[in-house]
C-alpha cells in the first residue's frame, strides 16, 4: 500500500451533521476499497482566496490514508458525483 493525502473543500452552508456525514462517507469509501485511514484533520470553515461557485468560504478537511489504485479510482469517482464537494485533491505522500 502507498501513502496518500486528500483534501476536500466542502460547501460551507451545510449544517454540522451533514458536513460530518460527508466526511464519514469519504472515509467509508477509502476503507471499503482496500484503504486504511491514518488521520483525519478537520480544519473547519476558512476563507477562500477566490470564490468557488459563488462561495467566499468553505469547510476544509484533510485525510491521510494508505491505499491502492482501486481506492483512488473510487474516491475520485465519489468526489465527482458529490455536488457539495467544491474542490478536491489527492496526493501521494512521501
Amino acid at each position: 500500500m502507498r501513502k496518500y493525502e486528500t483534501m476536500a473543500v466542502i460547501n460551507p452552508d451545510l449544517d454540522e451533521e451533514t458536513t460530518e456525514s460527508k466526511i464519514e462517507r469519504i472515509t467509508d469509501i477509502i476503507e471499503d476499497n482496500a484503504g486504511e485511514i491514518v488521520n483525519v484533520d478537520k480544519w473547519g470553515v476558512k476563507e477562500l482566496a477566490y470564490e468557488i461557485e459563488d462561495f467566499a468560504s468553505a469547510y476544509y478537511v484533510v485525510i491521510n490514508f494508505n491505499g491502492e489504485g482501486e481506492t483512488l479510482d473510487r474516491l475520485n469517482w465519489a468526489y465527482n458525483i458529490d455536488d457539495d464537494v467544491l474542490r478536491n485533491l489527492v496526493l501521494r505522500a512521501e
